[in-house]
């Protein structure tokens, strides 16, 4: 086979002339091919380099395009956050009169509603002006207040009470219980709790350790205030669950509730998918309550897959639909948001310590929401 050769041929520079390049073998080069760069000059390449080089610099154009795509949408995220929290601002200065929350709400005598929340609502100013409110804040140990974190203990408490779950002998799950008071409360009533809470490592990773927001075991959980030490040890027992996971194990249990927890789950999805999973949980005709973050800005726009979500209307009614075709019965949703002068005030971080029923968070108004919900018989 007759061999092929590759020349340069002779190139002049002024009146200095330069001699032709050597005659080159591709037998001998092998994995070389000519390119002609300039007229009468053929450079050997190797093709596979070439083409590693420009991938190379394609690959690094794209990175370049990518990185400045995310810069423009991190800014336009940011930017609209900006307004949203400047537009939380202005009501924000809107403090109520001090006559209005200093020293308020006023302790009323009294003992728990029959009937006092038959839907599934929002935290309002006008629950903490009832007896059973003060009947509650006062059994649970807590100071009487407009927060929105002990709306929620109330909440609970109230809800599963007059719908009688509250008895002796009845079995109880709580999940992601932190130090809340409600296990020794549920525990005082000679019901059997299962208290639970994530993993020791899980939660210092997230800071809840900090902020004495995690139940490390039991023992964070005894009231004596609460519940007698003897109840609280013979009815508690604890065990760390992970919410995205709970076990298969946890069954035949008569009511379950969790007191915001369920809004750092990751998305909206997740917590939606934990209230069903919880009620997997539950004898037929059993009772889980759970409150939440509820977006009171908007039903479109909110924050999702993050540490905290923040659940809009949609989010319930849609999960309100999976769960009736199911063929569980949920409480009637109540998005009134009220008209009280505490009800319109948004609080800013660092929070206060009250007023306190809506705060703002990553530009948005949110306040809690409690959700009941009945196992299908």
């Amino acid at each position: 086979m007759a061999t092929r050769r590759l020349t340069n041929v002779g190139l002049k520079k002024g009146s200095q002339a330069f001699p032709a390049a050597p005659q080159i073998d591709t037998s001998v080069a092998r994995g070389l091919v000519g390119f002609q760069k300039f007229p009468g000059e053929t450079v050997l390449i190797n093709p596979l380099k070439f083409w590693r080089r420009k991938t190379r610099q394609a690959e690094q154009v794209t990175n370049k395009f990518q990185a400045a795509f995310s810069q423009i949408n991190a800014l336009t995220l940011a930017m609209e956050e900006h307004r949203r929290e400047t537009r939380l601002l202005y009501n924000s200065l809107a403090l109520p009169d001090r006559a209005a929350w200093y020293g308020q709400p006023p302790m009323i005598e009294g003992e728990p509603g029959s009937f006092a929340f038959p839907n599934s609502t929002l935290c309002r100013q006008e629950s903490f002006k009832t007896p059973y409110f003060s009947y509650w804040s006062g059994r649970l140990c807590e100071g009487l207040r407009y927060h929105r974190k002990l709306w929620e203990f109330v909440f609970i408490c109230q809800a599963l009470w007059e719908r009688g779950a509250v008895v002796p002998g009845a079995r109880g799950l709580g999940f992601g219980v932190g130090s809340e008071p409600l296990s020794a409360f549920f525990a005082s009533q000679n019901c059997r709790i299962l208290a639970t809470d994530m993993d020791v490592e899980m939660a210092e990773a997230m800071g809840w350790t900090l902020t004495n927001q995690h139940a490390v075991g039991k023992e964070a959980l005894r009231k004596p205030a609460v519940c007698p030490d003897d109840l609280f040890t013979e009815n508690v027992s604890f065990q760390a669950c992970d919410m995205n996971d709970v076990p298969a194990e946890f069954v035949d249990f008569d009511f379950c509730w969790s007191a915001c927890a369920l809004e750092h789950l990751g998305s909206i999805e997740h917590g939606l998918a934990f209230i069903e999973r919880s009620i997997q949980c539950l004898k037929p005709g059993g009772w889980a309550i759970h409150t939440t973050e509820y977006n009171t800005s908007s039903n479109e726009e909110t924050v999702d897959n993050l540490g905290t979500v923040l659940f809009r209307r949609r989010d319930f009614e849609r999960l309100a639909a999976r769960l009736t075709e199911q063929g569980h019965t949920v409480a009637p949703f109540d998005f009134n948001p009220g008209d009280g002068e505490v009800d319109r005030f948004i609080d800013l971080p660092p929070y206060r310590e009250q007023p306190h029923l809506q705060m703002a968070l990553s530009g948005f108004s949110t306040t809690s929401f409690g959700i009941i919900v009945q196992r299908g018989v």
